[in-house]
Protein backbone atom coordinates (compact mmCIF):
# COMPACT_ATOMS: atom_id res chain seq x y z
CA UNK A 1 0.00 0.00 0.00
CA UNK A 2 2.80 2.27 0.93
CA UNK A 3 4.40 1.74 -2.56
CA UNK A 4 1.40 2.28 -4.63
CA UNK A 5 0.57 5.68 -2.31
CA UNK A 6 4.43 6.95 -3.69
CA UNK A 7 3.92 5.61 -6.99
CA UNK A 8 0.19 7.55 -6.88
CA UNK A 9 1.77 10.94 -5.67
CA UNK A 10 5.00 10.59 -8.04
CA UNK A 11 2.71 10.00 -10.83
CA UNK A 12 0.90 13.35 -10.08
CA UNK A 13 4.21 15.37 -9.94
CA UNK A 14 5.32 14.27 -13.14
CA UNK A 15 2.30 14.77 -14.99
CA UNK A 16 1.66 18.07 -12.80
CA UNK A 17 1.66 21.31 -15.30
CA UNK A 18 5.08 23.37 -15.20
CA UNK A 19 4.38 27.07 -15.53
CA UNK A 20 6.81 29.29 -17.05
CA UNK A 21 8.45 31.98 -15.01
CA UNK A 22 7.11 35.55 -15.69
CA UNK A 23 8.50 37.06 -18.33
CA UNK A 24 9.47 41.19 -18.34
CA UNK A 25 7.53 42.88 -20.04
CA UNK A 26 8.89 45.86 -21.88
CA UNK A 27 6.94 48.89 -23.60
CA UNK A 28 9.15 50.56 -26.06
CA UNK A 29 6.84 54.45 -26.65
CA UNK A 30 7.48 56.73 -29.33
CA UNK A 31 7.59 57.99 -32.82
CA UNK A 32 8.48 56.98 -36.20
CA UNK A 33 12.04 55.87 -34.78
CA UNK A 34 10.66 53.72 -32.34
CA UNK A 35 8.09 52.72 -34.83
CA UNK A 36 11.14 51.80 -37.40
CA UNK A 37 10.01 53.67 -40.38
CA UNK A 38 12.16 53.13 -42.88
CA UNK A 39 13.49 50.00 -42.06
CA UNK A 40 12.79 47.62 -44.87
CA UNK A 41 11.93 44.78 -42.15
CA UNK A 42 11.19 46.50 -38.79
CA UNK A 43 9.90 43.61 -37.17
CA UNK A 44 13.08 42.07 -37.39
CA UNK A 45 15.39 45.35 -37.37
CA UNK A 46 13.59 48.24 -35.67
CA UNK A 47 15.52 49.29 -32.30
CA UNK A 48 12.56 47.04 -30.03
CA UNK A 49 12.69 44.68 -32.41
CA UNK A 50 16.49 44.35 -31.56
CA UNK A 51 16.11 44.63 -28.36
CA UNK A 52 13.72 42.03 -27.67
CA UNK A 53 16.22 39.55 -29.23
CA UNK A 54 19.03 41.26 -27.25
CA UNK A 55 17.10 40.81 -23.82
CA UNK A 56 16.27 37.04 -24.70
CA UNK A 57 13.51 34.69 -24.09
CA UNK A 58 13.00 36.23 -20.03
CA UNK A 59 11.59 39.44 -21.87
CA UNK A 60 8.27 40.40 -23.64
CA UNK A 61 9.25 43.70 -25.42
CA UNK A 62 6.32 45.45 -27.39
CA UNK A 63 6.90 48.27 -29.86
CA UNK A 64 4.64 51.52 -29.49
CA UNK A 65 5.51 53.84 -31.52
CA UNK A 66 3.58 55.83 -33.90
CA UNK A 67 4.96 57.67 -36.78
CA UNK A 68 5.13 61.57 -36.22
CA UNK A 69 3.32 61.72 -32.71
CA UNK A 70 4.80 64.22 -30.18
CA UNK A 71 4.81 64.47 -26.01
CA UNK A 72 2.81 67.55 -26.51
CA UNK A 73 -0.78 67.26 -26.42
CA UNK A 74 -1.08 70.38 -28.43
CA UNK A 75 0.82 69.24 -30.87
CA UNK A 76 0.02 68.33 -34.30
CA UNK A 77 -0.09 64.85 -33.78
CA UNK A 78 -0.17 64.01 -29.92
CA UNK A 79 1.23 60.50 -28.93
CA UNK A 80 -1.57 60.25 -26.24
CA UNK A 81 -4.45 60.47 -28.08
CA UNK A 82 -3.31 57.23 -29.85
CA UNK A 83 -4.84 53.54 -29.59
CA UNK A 84 -1.39 52.47 -29.03
CA UNK A 85 -1.21 54.35 -26.41
CA UNK A 86 -4.14 53.15 -24.30
CA UNK A 87 -2.64 49.46 -25.89
CA UNK A 88 0.51 49.95 -24.02
CA UNK A 89 -1.33 51.16 -20.66
CA UNK A 90 -3.26 47.91 -20.49
CA UNK A 91 -0.11 46.04 -21.49
CA UNK A 92 0.62 46.74 -17.79
CA UNK A 93 4.55 46.69 -18.33
CA UNK A 94 7.46 46.08 -16.29
CA UNK A 95 9.53 48.90 -18.30
CA UNK A 96 8.65 51.42 -20.10
CA UNK A 97 10.90 53.06 -22.45
CA UNK A 98 10.01 56.57 -23.62
CA UNK A 99 11.50 58.34 -26.20
CA UNK A 100 9.21 61.42 -27.53
CA UNK A 101 10.77 64.75 -28.54
CA UNK A 102 12.50 64.82 -32.02
CA UNK A 103 8.30 66.14 -33.51
CA UNK A 104 7.75 68.25 -30.66
CA UNK A 105 10.88 70.29 -31.77
CA UNK A 106 8.98 70.97 -35.09
CA UNK A 107 7.79 75.40 -35.48
CA UNK A 108 4.29 74.65 -35.26
CA UNK A 109 4.76 71.99 -32.30
CA UNK A 110 7.32 74.23 -30.08
CA UNK A 111 4.78 77.44 -29.69
CA UNK A 112 3.81 75.24 -27.15
CA UNK A 113 6.94 74.63 -25.37
CA UNK A 114 5.84 75.86 -21.94
CA UNK A 115 3.70 72.75 -21.65
CA UNK A 116 6.05 70.36 -22.88
CA UNK A 117 7.20 69.07 -19.07
CA UNK A 118 4.15 68.93 -17.98
CA UNK A 119 2.68 66.64 -21.04
CA UNK A 120 5.72 64.73 -20.41
CA UNK A 121 4.76 64.30 -16.43
CA UNK A 122 1.68 63.16 -17.58
CA UNK A 123 2.62 60.56 -20.03
CA UNK A 124 5.63 59.38 -17.16
CA UNK A 125 2.67 59.53 -14.38
CA UNK A 126 0.26 57.66 -16.44
CA UNK A 127 2.34 54.50 -16.34
CA UNK A 128 4.17 54.50 -12.95
CA UNK A 129 0.92 54.27 -11.88
CA UNK A 130 0.14 51.60 -13.15
CA UNK A 131 -0.33 48.11 -10.93
CA UNK A 132 3.00 47.02 -12.68
CA UNK A 133 4.68 50.43 -11.46
CA UNK A 134 7.09 50.06 -14.16
CA UNK A 135 10.49 51.38 -14.20
CA UNK A 136 10.53 54.48 -16.80
CA UNK A 137 13.11 55.65 -18.47
CA UNK A 138 12.65 59.10 -20.69
CA UNK A 139 15.45 59.17 -23.78
CA UNK A 140 16.77 61.91 -25.14
CA UNK A 141 15.98 61.83 -28.86
CA UNK A 142 18.27 60.46 -31.63
CA UNK A 143 20.28 63.27 -33.21
CA UNK A 144 18.90 65.00 -36.12
CA UNK A 145 20.97 65.74 -39.16
CA UNK A 146 19.02 68.43 -40.81
CA UNK A 147 15.75 70.70 -40.67
CA UNK A 148 13.73 68.52 -42.31
CA UNK A 149 9.57 68.40 -41.50
CA UNK A 150 10.73 71.20 -39.82
CA UNK A 151 12.76 69.11 -36.83
CA UNK A 152 15.54 71.27 -35.15
CA UNK A 153 18.49 69.60 -33.57
CA UNK A 154 19.13 72.82 -31.63
CA UNK A 155 15.95 72.55 -29.85
CA UNK A 156 16.13 68.97 -29.04
CA UNK A 157 19.31 69.91 -27.30
CA UNK A 158 19.02 73.43 -25.62
CA UNK A 159 15.09 72.79 -24.80
CA UNK A 160 14.43 69.58 -24.96
CA UNK A 161 16.79 67.27 -23.22
CA UNK A 162 17.11 69.84 -20.13
CA UNK A 163 13.05 69.19 -19.88
CA UNK A 164 13.50 65.29 -19.58
CA UNK A 165 15.98 65.74 -17.24
CA UNK A 166 13.89 67.89 -14.69
CA UNK A 167 11.22 65.40 -15.36
CA UNK A 168 13.31 62.31 -14.74
CA UNK A 169 14.58 63.80 -11.76
CA UNK A 170 11.24 64.69 -9.98
CA UNK A 171 9.27 61.73 -11.21
CA UNK A 172 11.90 59.05 -10.97
CA UNK A 173 12.59 57.85 -14.38
CA UNK A 174 15.98 57.46 -15.51
CA UNK A 175 17.41 58.94 -18.73
CA UNK A 176 18.96 56.99 -21.82
CA UNK A 177 20.90 59.16 -23.92
CA UNK A 178 20.31 58.59 -27.33
CA UNK A 179 21.53 61.77 -28.72
CA UNK A 180 25.36 61.39 -27.76
CA UNK A 181 25.65 57.87 -29.45
CA UNK A 182 24.12 58.73 -32.30
CA UNK A 183 25.84 62.03 -33.16
CA UNK A 184 28.96 61.73 -35.50
CA UNK A 185 27.20 58.74 -37.54
CA UNK A 186 25.27 60.83 -40.72
CA UNK A 187 25.93 58.10 -42.39
CA UNK A 188 23.01 55.85 -40.38
CA UNK A 189 20.21 58.10 -40.61
CA UNK A 190 19.91 58.28 -45.02
CA UNK A 191 17.46 61.02 -44.70
CA UNK A 192 18.61 62.70 -41.72
CA UNK A 193 16.54 62.26 -39.13
CA UNK A 194 15.52 58.39 -39.06
CA UNK A 195 18.40 55.72 -38.42
CA UNK A 196 18.79 52.91 -40.55
CA UNK A 197 19.35 49.18 -39.27
CA UNK A 198 22.70 49.99 -37.68
CA UNK A 199 20.99 53.06 -36.69
CA UNK A 200 18.76 50.98 -34.63
CA UNK A 201 20.43 48.76 -33.25
CA UNK A 202 22.98 51.67 -31.80
CA UNK A 203 19.99 52.48 -29.94
CA UNK A 204 19.02 48.78 -29.17
CA UNK A 205 22.55 48.60 -27.34
CA UNK A 206 22.16 51.99 -25.39
CA UNK A 207 18.21 50.68 -24.32
CA UNK A 208 19.71 47.09 -23.38
CA UNK A 209 22.60 48.17 -21.22
CA UNK A 210 20.68 50.60 -19.12
CA UNK A 211 18.15 47.85 -19.08
CA UNK A 212 20.50 45.09 -17.74
CA UNK A 213 22.49 47.60 -15.87
CA UNK A 214 19.14 48.83 -14.44
CA UNK A 215 20.87 52.69 -15.04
Amino acid sequence: MKKFCLLFIFSLLISAPTFAQDVIRVACVGNSITFGAGIKDRDKHSYPSVLGQMLGDGYDVRNFGVSARTMLNNGDHPYMKEQQYQDALAFNPDIVVIKLGTNDSKPQNWVHKNEYKHDTEILVNSFKNLPSHPQIYLCYPAKSYSLKWGINDSIIVNDIIPYLTEVAEECGAKIINLHTPTSNMKENFPDEIHPNEAGAKILAKEVYYAIIRKD
